[in-house]
């Protein structure tokens, strides 16, 4: 299996490194990684601009593509022409910090797994619980095994595994459950600063997030020390409101 490696937090993430060295037991691994943090960048795509591409090496003594762009650029360039044949595989992160429930829509980690579902390729990002003290060790074990599954068993085509994993001692990691996207509790606040000019900027601040932890979601899973596996697709469409709209009075007034 031909895998390619990308991440938000910067091609200098231990993140990465740990994800690269572990994949390297399911196939071949080349990396294109963002020269620097896209942290809740979402899908954004550059197309208004060029993007620079350049090799550097890793603290293993292999090499990797750099770019300007995003994470989402970073699997088009794979895609598109950067390497010398598509993927069967495309694997984001280690991300540091978690990617639960309503996260999905800001992450650029989850954001690049899905450029790879729109160009057709099976794909998971991965993430590690916690906002410091990282420990990549588990994780990156863990993502080499699941792409060995994909390898074993298949994956769709137009499908990603969001995947999350308690920041824990290996032997403290209760499980593995199947989930569906949780609620994410945000605590935003708009932050009013001035400079030495007397010029206003405004941040957007806030509290770690939480969540409500219902049964069956990321977020309880993480909470119960297990590693969470959510299957996610494209399809938007709320189904279930389909046949309702239908029957609104929207013809065309003449």
């Amino acid at each position: 299996m031909f895998i390619l490696v990308t991440n938000d937090d910067g091609v200098d993430s231990e993140g990465l490194l740990a994800l690269k060295r572990a994949l390297s037991v399911a196939g071949e691994v080349v990396a294109i990684a963002p020269e620097v943090n896209w942290s809740t960048a979402g899908h954004m795509k550059t197309l208004q601009k060029p993007l620079h591409v350049t090799k550097v090496w890793l603290p293993d003594g292999d090499f990797a593509f750099v770019t300007d762009g995003s994470p989402t650029d970073c699997v088009s360039l794979g895609v598109l022409g950067i390497l010398d044949r598509k993927p069967d595989l495309v694997v984001a992160g280690i991300n540091k910090g978690p990617n639960l429930g309503d996260d999905v829509t800001y992450s650029g980690t989850v954001a690049a797994a899905m450029e790879a579902v729109i160009s057709g390729i099976p794909s998971m990002a991965v993430s590690l619980d916690g906002y410091h003290e990282w420990d990549f060790r588990f994780a990156a074990d863990f993502a080499g095994r699941l792409a060995s599954h994909i390898l074993r068993n298949g994956l769709g085509n137009d499908v990603l595994l969001n995947v999350n994993v308690p920041n824990l001692p290996a032997e403290k990691i209760t499980g593995v459950e199947i989930t569906r996207l949780g609620k994410r509790i945000y605590r935003d606040m708009l932050v009013q600063k001035k400079d030495e000019t007397g010029q206003i900027h405004y941040w957007i601040e806030g509290e770690t997030p939480t969540g409500i932890p219902d049964e069956g979601t990321d977020y309880k899973a993480i909470a119960d020390g297990k590693v969470s596996i959510t299957p996610i697709h494209l399809d938007l469409t709320n189904h279930r409101l389909i046949e309702e709209l239908r029957n609104w009075d929207l013809s065309i007034q003449r």
